[in-house]
């Protein structure tokens, strides 16, 4: 029997934590982390360390810049890129708000650094950042800057893991970086409380599966490095555990009723805990707190 007011309860925790999640970064012990970066394609690297991948392209022209993980990480970070280029950063691109992709902006910002992201991304940044962590330059639907013999195409997708999520394409080294819409290590993050929605998380997949090709690198938000491929294989994991819960929300089935179930077990030695990933989609689905 579910207790009253159970599941009201465990959304605002999930909310709580959302909102804490900068909080935490800051007061994280960084110093053991490493950076590590590695070649993917062309002029294009990405840096591994704690938060999201880092993407680089590098060349005579300077370095252009995609999230920048802890404000902590910065003179790690850029005694990384140091080492793959000795040149400027001349741009850095937010793929979304979260914290553990922005949190270096007002870092990079001070030093002189051109952040852009879109529209929504320096809206929802300004209700809880310093001036020098906003984007400078946003967007609302595409923009390409030209540097190292690279096209770098920054586009918007539809409202997935937040509302002001972006792809970024390197045409050139035929890579793309996907922020966390994509991700390997875990199941779909839908931050409802920043815009995410579950259909625009499926549209945004379609979009990035259109837009590679079969030899195009994908850089994840979180994980390594992928191939067309297995963006279907991760959309169709969505689409398969949605046509599963969809008609148990349909008949009123509790989310406790629903995890019981466990319509997520095929994936979970794949994608760990579904817990998070379970109570956005019931709640995206309609379901209502008991």
């Amino acid at each position: 029997m579910t207790k009253p007011n159970k599941v009201k309860s465990q959304f605002i925790l999930l909310f709580a934590m959302l909102l804490i999640t900068p909080l935490l970064g800051a007061q994280q012990d960084f110093s053991a982390v490493e950076i590590v970066p590695h070649h993917v394609s062309g002029s294009f690297y990405y840096l591994e360390g704690a938060g999201g991948n880092i993407g680089l392209s590098v060349g005579e022209d300077g370095v252009v810049m995609i999230d920048d993980q802890f404000a902590p990480l910065t003179d790690k970070i850029i005694a990384a890129i140091s080492q793959l280029n000795s040149g400027k950063i001349r741009f850095l691109i937010n793929t979304h708000v979260h914290g553990d992709h922005t949190g270096g902006n007002e870092n990079m910002g001070k030093r002189g650094v051109l952040i852009l992201a879109r529209d929504e991304v320096r809206v929802r940044l300004s209700e809880q950042s310093p001036k020098d962590a906003l984007p400078v330059l946003t967007y609302n639907d595409t923009i390409t800057i030209h540097l190292n013999g690279e096209e770098v195409h920054a586009f918007a997708v539809p409202p997935a893991h937040t509302d002001g999520d972006a792809f970024i394409n390197f045409r050139t080294s035929d890579v793309i970086h996907t922020g966390d819409v994509f991700r390997t290590t875990a199941f779909p993050v839908i931050d409802t409380n920043n815009g995410g929605t579950l259909n625009g998380t499926l549209a945004a997949l379609g979009i990035l599966i259109g837009t590679a090709g079969p030899e195009t690198k994908i850089v994840p938000g979180h994980g390594v490095v992928s191939n067309r491929m297995d963006v279907i294989r991760f959309r169709d994991m969505i689409s398969d555990i949605k046509s599963r819960v969809e008609p148990m929300v349909a008949i009123g089935m509790s989310y406790d009723q629903i995890a019981a179930a466990d319509p997520t077990s095929a994936y979970n030695e794949r994608y760990g805990d579904p817990e998070r990933f379970l109570r956005a989609l019931f709640s995206e689905l309609g379901g209502e707190p008991q």
